[in-house]
């Protein structure tokens, strides 16, 4: 169930959600406080659906703990996770100007905890702060590129590479060995997210390995060695 804000928002503002995203990067603390009362909380367990494809939705969730994919399937039931959202990541801004179908399923990959502004909270809350519009675009427009990064018509290796940089910026860990990373998604659900076969990804992280570019550590976590070699070759 939701939960508003209530008295104890002084609390919940040492670690506001709102603080963790960059549209609200440049709001003063009487205005976060403000919108903080707005805010209704949710808290999801691992593997619970948070909103089912053609679901309406009038309000921007931000994650501000845990992991949530978002995923589209076909007709045969098998699944394309199309976007990873992490602390400080928002979805569902399509609902915040105008009544429209969520495009995709959200499922949470761990507990999760989630804010959620409603459409005419947030719209009072852009002609106050007219900057956070643009702030909104730049968020998506990254998001977009990062998708076609990830997607568009690069090689797989390159694809592949890309995928696991940005795995290593939101999720990894300096260790005097190099970059620890734990991944958000198995291999299968890798394969899903870049649109090949689990067995090919299987391949393509052992030839990492072969190349000295990292090292897995069980199933759930790499270490990366040459996190210059991954860059070069994750370009265009």
């Amino acid at each position: 169930m939701p939960l508003a804000c209530g008295p104890d928002c002084q609390l919940c503002l040492d670690k506001l959600c709102m603080q963790k995203v960059p549209i609200f990067a440049d709001l003063a603390r009487d205005d976060l406080e403000t919108i903080a009362r707005r805010i209704l909380h949710r808290s999801i367990p691992r593997g619970a659906v948070i909103q089912a494809a053609g679901d309406r939705a009038d309000a921007i969730t931000i994650v501000n703990t845990g992991k949530v994919k978002a995923s589209r399937y076909s007709e045969d039931g098998k699944e394309q996770i199309v976007s990873l959202f992490s602390e400080g990541d928002f979805f569902g801004e399509h609902g915040l100007f105008h009544d429209e179908a969520a495009p995709y399923q959200l499922e949470a990959l761990t507990d999760v905890r989630l804010c959620q502004l409603f459409r005419t909270d947030f719209q009072d809350l852009l002609q106050a702060h007219p900057n956070i519009a643009l702030q909104v675009l730049t968020a998506l427009s990254k998001r977009l590129y990062a998708l076609e990064k990830t997607l568009g018509s690069q090689s797989l290796d390159s694809r592949m590479q890309a995928l696991l940089l940005e795995f290593a910026e939101k999720y990894g860990r300096r260790q005097s060995a190099g970059l620890l990373v734990r991944l958000p998604l198995s291999r299968e659900g890798i394969a899903s997210y870049l649109g090949v076969a689990r067995e090919t990804v299987s391949r393509k992280f052992s030839q990492l390995e072969q190349d000295g570019i990292l090292r897995a550590i069980g199933h759930k976590s790499i270490q990366i060695l040459d996190l210059d070699a991954l860059r070069a070759n994750s370009k265009f």
